[in-house]
């Protein structure tokens, strides 16, 4: 596998919109990503990837998930699920 950085954008709109609307009193992730921007970038694991091969998944997103699925003590199934059906997780 190789890495192609990418530079880590703003919400989508949409996204973004939708998920306030669903979080009414805040959500924690949501306060995160307000707060602190984005908090991984792909930059930091080039080192760990050889130049050619297929690209690999960002890196800095597989990241971020892992440490909300330790947070939330969940299961990398359920982890999966979440990526998938949360918007907060978005």
């Amino acid at each position: 596998m190789s890495l192609k950085p990418t530079p880590v954008g703003p919400v989508p709109e949409l996204t973004s919109y939708v998920a306030r609307a669903a979080f009414l009193d805040g959500n924690p992730y949501l306060l995160v990503r307000d707060q602190l921007g984005a908090f991984y970038d792909d930059e930091r694991f080039v080192g760990l990837f050889p130049d050619r091969g297929q690209p690999a998944e960002s890196p800095a997103r597989l990241a971020l998930i892992v440490v909300m699925q330790y947070a939330e003590g969940l299961s990398d199934r359920q982890a999966a699920d979440a990526v998938r059906g949360r918007i907060g997780w978005k």
